[in-house]
């Protein structure tokens, strides 16, 4: 058992429903772009910063997987 709670827990979380790779790739971009503009001084915004960024590199890795057929 962890004393912590992790970013992301692919078997708590489940894959994210990007399916389109155009719409992840787009997301992923924009998400990139907002959370770039975080104060790097602040940590609750990092800690948003770092759950958002993992939240849309989850679903693009998931589109990616559905685009070969494969099931994340």
């Amino acid at each position: 058992m962890t004393s912590y709670s992790p970013l992301f827990d692919p078997e708590k979380d489940g894959p994210v429903y990007f399916r389109d790779l155009t719409h992840a790739r787009d997301r992923a971009r924009a998400r990139l772009t907002e959370e770039g503009q975080a104060n790097i001084h602040d940590r609750d915004e990092m800690i948003g910063a770092a759950y958002s960024l993992a939240h849309v590199l989850a679903g693009l890795l998931d589109a990616l997987d559905a685009e070969e057929g494969r099931t994340p």
